[in-house]
């Protein structure tokens, strides 16, 4: 089993997070209650819950891109590695989200070639080299699966890609930055059912290297990719467990009406 077999790569320890509001004498609106959740290694978490139920404050928390909300506050901790990510003015941001690379439901490519889409972020880092550059691209992108279609044209537009190919480049650029941890938030969402499928095998192969963590509102893709399921409802976990008995014998009653479709 996978918590057997992997490391704890992320732990949530009665996380909570809040949003303030504006208006004097509101309590805050609970995106997330009481959380605790070990995410594995070297797997892919499946996160589901209809909308509203915190899954995307979740990943947003991780890397820490919610204290880019002025009104945003939490309680407890989260810890990569063992080390908490809110640790204080000591804890270095930027390197916590080069470590929890994050992908969107749209994908959104740089104005840049393929090449320098992935390049940008290394380049920024100090990584010159062309040799090195060249090598990480030629990587990320192996990784990615998309290599073999874009080979030829790497000076090309990343503009010219599809959709599909757009968000492969898009985790391709995560991979770029020697991310450990992969975030996805619907990121099919806007996609074909093909494109969906590249998507979905593309992280059944990068879940052999990196802790990936899946947010999907589409019942059946979390049940093909992930190791482990969280149902998540109204900012609450409710189950949590190995995919295979989340779907087919859940404990809890609201797990089950969820993914039958008789609400969300």
């Amino acid at each position: 089993m996978k918590d057997e077999l992997s490391p704890v790569k992320i732990e949530f320890v009665n996380f909570g997070a809040f949003y303030r509001c504006e208006k004097a004498g509101s309590p805050p609106v609970r995106a997330l209650e009481e959380v605790g959740l070990k995410v594995y290694d070297k797997g892919i978490l499946s996160v589901i819950g209809p909308s509203r139920s915190g899954k995307t404050s979740l990943l947003r928390s991780v890397n820490r891109l919610n204290d880019l909300q002025p009104n945003f506050e939490h309680r407890g901790e989260i810890l990569i590695d063992g080390v908490p990510v809110y640790g204080g003015a000591g804890t270095d941001v930027t390197a916590l989200r080069r470590k929890a690379g994050m992908v969107f439901a749209r994908p959104v490519v740089l104005p840049l070639s393929i090449y320098e889409n992935i390049a940008y972020g290394p380049r920024l880092m100090g990584r010159n080299s062309k040799s090195e550059l060249d090598a990480t691209v030629e990587s990320a992108l192996k990784d990615a699966y998309l290599w073999e279609e874009v080979k030829d044209r790497l000076s090309s537009p990343a503009a010219s890609l599809s959709g599909g190919q757009r968000q492969r480049l898009c985790i391709a650029r995560v991979l770029g930055m020697r991310s450990g941890i992969i975030m996805l938030d619907e990121p099919t969402s806007a996609l074909d059912p093909v494109s969906t499928a590249k998507i979905e095998e593309t992280l059944t192969a990068l879940k052999n290297k990196y802790c990936v963590i899946l947010v999907t509102n589409n019942v059946k893709q979390a049940a093909r990719v992930g190791d482990k399921t969280a149902f998540f409802l109204m900012g609450r976990l409710i189950e949590y467990g190995d995919t295979a008995k989340i779907f087919t014998t859940p404990r809890d009653e609201r797990t089950e009406n969820y993914i039958t479709g008789r609400f969300g």
